[in-house]
């Protein structure tokens, strides 16, 4: 499992519009511009986002996440743990976080290195999420769009398969 978290914008940047030319592109966007912190873990067997949302990105946050993961894919009938690769990100490292961590042994964190993103595969789920699943909408407010961010990560699931198992090499 690769956990990391992000953030969505109810008025999210629009890098891909276009408008006749000579035609002045407007876009509504009510309200004032909000976030919602989303935390979230990326299974890559199963290909599958496991997103719990928040109004900040706090450590109790992501112990949130931890007891969804437990909830998700059990604790106790595990015969292996689960190993979640972390980075070396503040909410991660946290005291509260360090003993949530310890406090589940089904749970087993790998660390990357600092400043490495390229190395989480939930990145690549977040900009999918973001350029796809939400973009081009703009939403009343914080509510509207944590309401919305379930239905964008079922929509997403849906779409990407499962990691087949890669096929046996014969040597000759």
């Amino acid at each position: 499992m690769f956990l990391d978290e992000s953030e969505a914008l109810t008025h999210p940047y629009l890098a891909r519009c276009w408008a006749q030319r000579g035609a002045e592109l407007r876009i509504q966007a009510p309200g004032q511009a909000k976030k919602r912190a989303m935390l979230g873990a990326f299974d890559p067997v199963r290909g599958r986002l496991l997103v719990h949302t928040s109004p900040s990105k706090r450590s109790t946050d992501f112990v949130e996440l931890l007891d969804q993961l437990g909830a998700t894919y059990g604790t106790t009938e595990r015969a292996r743990p689960l190993v979640a690769v972390l980075d070396n990100g503040p909410i991660h490292t946290s005291k509260l976080t360090t003993k949530a961590l310890a406090a589940r042994p089904w749970l087993t964190p790998e660390w990357l290195p600092k400043y490495a993103p390229e190395l989480n595969d939930i990145e690549r789920c977040w900009r999918d999420l973001k350029q796809h699943q939400l973009a081009n909408r703009t939403y009343a407010d914080a509510d509207a769009l944590a309401r919305a961010i379930p239905d964008a990560v079922a929509r997403l699931n849906h779409e990407r398969p499962p990691h087949s198992s890669p096929i046996p090499i014969r040597s000759s």
